[in-house]
């Protein structure tokens, strides 16, 4: 499973996009600042590559979605436009029809999410993404075999186990909300 997922594109289309508005929009950043925050809040799980983010920073200011700010220390750091913050907010209410349309599927990714899922400013989520990510690559797997050496023990047992899971973390959440 982990050397097939080496091989999938792990960010998909758009999303650095979308992260680097989202981040401009908050202060002026250079391309190793924006490197270097995505790294840090995917808990070193990815790290956009210079040829990644420095193509696309060089695109947002040739259309005129971000610009250069003053620099500091010979540190080219860019801030985002008017015309970036439209852009932005096309994306906001873009993703925000894609989450409606798709309510039916649950609450969105969550602590659970992929790296390109949205970040958390504390690391209390953090501690959970990875084995909310174990779970999710279990399940992926289980299905797998499963389909080529079905057993109803097995499922059964699954079934019992994830039972279990869903009870403890509801049993939390009850917890949390009367506190």
């Amino acid at each position: 499973m982990r050397r097939w997922m080496r091989h999938m594109a792990m960010v998909p289309k758009g999303f650095l996009r979308y992260k680097a508005l989202k981040l401009l929009n908050e202060k002026p950043m250079s391309g190793s600042e924006i490197m270097n925050w995505i790294e840090e809040q995917t808990d070193g799980n990815w790290r956009p590559s210079p040829g990644s983010i420095y193509p696309l920073l060089a695109w947002l200011q040739d259309n005129g979605y971000v610009r250069e700010a003053d620099n500091e220390a010979g540190i080219k750091r860019y801030t985002l436009t008017d015309k970036g913050k439209a852009f932005l907010e096309e994306h906001e209410r873009a993703q925000e029809r894609l989450s409606e349309r798709f309510a039916h599927f649950g609450p969105g990714p969550g602590f659970m999410g992929p790296p390109w899922g949205e970040f958390f400013p504390d690391k209390a989520a953090a501690k959970l993404r990875k084995p909310a990510i174990g779970l999710a690559m279990s399940l992926w797997a289980f299905h797998g075999v499963l389909s080529r050496s079905y057993s109803e023990e097995a499922v059964e047992e699954a079934g019992r186990a994830l039972e279990e899971a869903s009870k403890k973390i509801e049993e939390i959440t009850r917890n949390l909300e009367g506190s």
